[in-house]
């Protein structure tokens, strides 16, 4: 598919985000002039990139799923990486996303014209306009690789844990693993058994809790697609448990010791000995970083052919890391498990607002938007999974179609008003994120004793939303145009 000249939406990103607004739009207007732009070879964003052994979610996948497209073939409670894939290839076709895709595209800028009230976009295959974008990439789309001295230096293999490097066999060999965060305790088991020897290197130790995963049998797969009231339920009763646990985090701290009990039993189960037993308990309160599930990530960690280093890396040598105290370890693979950047997203150096500076000049290191979705000084630009939007105990589906629907409304009032350019006022977005730093002060992510990647480069929690998702959903069900500046086509006059 090419790219037209002009097209009146133009979506960036084909993971859940974008393909769930685009399947939103076309629901109602099928003719609707939408298009996807995808720097990937395939629909699926994060599902198609992540592909390293284990990759999985850790979400129930009855919630993490769109709730217009329920699914009764999933394997297990907690889908793997390859279905989650498949289910959203499928949802693309069956939805009529999939032919708005233009896939092998990337963004490299898109400039507001105030004048002329468009988006001038430069993409890897050629330039458009467009009435509206919507940046629709994820937060955890772009991997972050430490800058470590002397890394240039190593003789052997190195690649971050999203970019898994299939091509490479690592039976035998010595590797190191940087980073003991949500991807590492997936993949570390299930390279452990090959490896000669794995060193794994902690900066902090996170709460482990048991993933309550099990297979799903054929019957309850079968009365999936025979009764979908019944999946519905299933999906409903996830729901409200992972609300009453948000609940906890945001309001009821003081429970959280009986979830760092269950944590302390999980790991006493399965490391026998004390001293590393010791290097792996937090000393944070539960929930404060995000609590990984696992049921062999820890017992991993206790194999005689596996060392925990709780003292970080200093640097890189030919053969080898340094770790901070100064020891040596001779490695031949290095695996970066080390994460994203979601309060500096690389779009956001793509994106130029109406006094011509990008959105990360905009935002200098402390990202804030208009309920997670709009900015001030960027008119007729929209952002899916935008600061303060991420979740510590659901699913960030539920939290994405709740944006949809109010961008889908903010679209619909632009076709049907004449309106050529929304932007939201200044004060109702500094209204708004006073209202979120302040509902944050009381959670566990803000007064939880740790650091956490929550925290942008000016010390504040811009990542986090501070409450359930159902106070999320009733402020974006409909487009408030009342807290926007709106212009409108101004009509011709004729010239008897």
């Amino acid at each position: 598919m090419n790219l037209p000249q002009h097209v009146h939406t133009l979506i960036v990103g084909a993971g859940f985000a974008g393909m769930g607004l685009a399947a939103r739009i076309l629901q109602t207007q099928p003719q609707a002039d939408v298009l996807i732009i995808e720097r990937g070879d395939d629909v699926g964003g994060t599902w198609r990139d992540n592909t390293y052994p284990g990759c999985a979610c850790d979400v129930p996948t009855s919630l993490y799923s769109y709730s217009f497209a329920p699914s009764a073939d999933w394997s297990h409670t907690f889908a793997r990486q390859p279905e989650i894939h498949r289910y959203l290839k499928k949802v693309a076709a069956d939805t009529g996303v999939r032919s708005r895709v233009v896939t092998d595209c990337e963004l490299q800028e898109a400039h507001w014209d105030d004048g002329e009230t468009i988006w001038t976009v430069r993409t890897s295959r050629g330039t458009l306009t467009a009435d509206v974008v919507v940046a629709a990439t994820g937060a955890l789309s772009t991997p972050s690789v430490p800058d470590m001295p002397g890394l240039e230096t190593f003789g052997g293999t190195t690649f971050h844990s999203a970019t898994w490097n299939h091509d490479h066999d690592l039976t035998g060999e010595r590797v190191a693993v940087i980073g003991t965060g949500a991807s590492a305790v997936q993949f570390v088991p299930e390279i452990a058994p090959a490896a000669e020897h794995l060193t794994v290197f902690q900066r902090t130790p996170a709460w482990v809790i048991p993933r309550l995963d099990r297979e799903l049998s054929g019957s309850e797969k079968g009365l999936y697609r025979r009764l979908p009231l019944v999946q519905k339920a299933v999906r409903g009763s996830v729901y409200s448990f992972r609300e009453a646990l948000g609940g906890v985090l945001a309001h009821a701290t003081g429970l959280l010791p009986v979830f760092e009990m269950v944590a302390k039993v999980h790991l006493r189960r399965q490391v026998r000995d004390p001293e590393l037993r010791r290097k792996l308990t937090p000393n944070f309160t539960i929930g404060c970083k995000r609590m990984l599930l696992s049921n062999d990530w820890l017992r991993t960690l206790d194999r005689p052919d596996v060392t925990l280093v709780d003292a970080g890396l200093a640097g890189v040598t030919p053969d080898g890391v340094v770790d901070a105290v100064g020891g040596v370890h001779k490695v031949d693979t290095i695996i970066f498990a080390t994460g994203f950047t979601p309060t500096e997203p690389p779009v956001a150096q793509a994106l130029r607002g109406a006094n011509g500076r990008t959105l990360a000049e905009h935002w200098d290191g402390s990202p804030s938007a208009y309920k997670g979705t709009t900015v001030a000084g960027f008119p007729n630009l929209f952002l899916m999974y935008g600061p303060n939007t991420n979740l510590g105990h659901s699913s960030i589906v539920y939290m994405l179609e709740s944006q949809s629907a109010y961008i889908a409304d903010a679209l619909n009032t632009m076709h049907h008003s004449g309106i050529t350019a929304f932007e939201v006022t200044e004060e109702a977005q500094r209204r708004y994120n006073t209202r979120i730093q302040s509902d944050l002060q009381s959670t566990v992510w803000n007064k939880g004793g740790c650091s956490s990647w929550y925290y942008d480069s000016e010390g504040r929690n811009s990542v986090q939303w501070p409450t359930f998702t159902w106070k999320f959903r009733s402020q974006l069900q409909r487009f408030d145009q009342e807290n926007y500046v709106s212009r409108r086509r101004v009509a011709k006059e004729t010239v008897a």
